[in-house]
């Protein structure tokens, strides 16, 4: 029988991968947006755990808002990366501060 405890510590310890992805990599976007992304999850899981546990289903709403926000913002960050990579020929982070005008 799977318990909220199991469900805890597996989105603790996707959030704890996530967190070491945005530390140990930060010249890579596309890595820094994966991150973000396994963050937001291990946030749903969590949401999902607790709704399950507690009977309420607004938890699992709030997944579905959350779940369109990370949609929008990886569109927005994934044409942002496109244009730095037209621009510049580099997707690193540290060349983003040639853009400042």
């Amino acid at each position: 029988m799977i318990t909220l405890t199991h469900y805890l510590v597996l989105a603790a310890i996707l959030f704890a991968i996530s967190v070491f992805g945005i530390f140990m990599n930060r010249k890579n976007l596309i890595v820094l947006l994966m991150a973000i992304e396994l963050m937001l999850l291990a946030v749903n899981m969590n949401f999902i755990a607790f709704s399950q546990f507690l009977g309420d289903t607004a938890g699992q709403v709030f997944v579905f808002f959350i779940l369109t926000v990370a949609a929008a913002e990886s569109a927005i960050g994934l044409a942002i990366l496109v244009v730095l990579f037209r621009g510049l020929r580099s997707i690193d982070v540290e060349d983003l501060d040639s853009l400042k005008g």
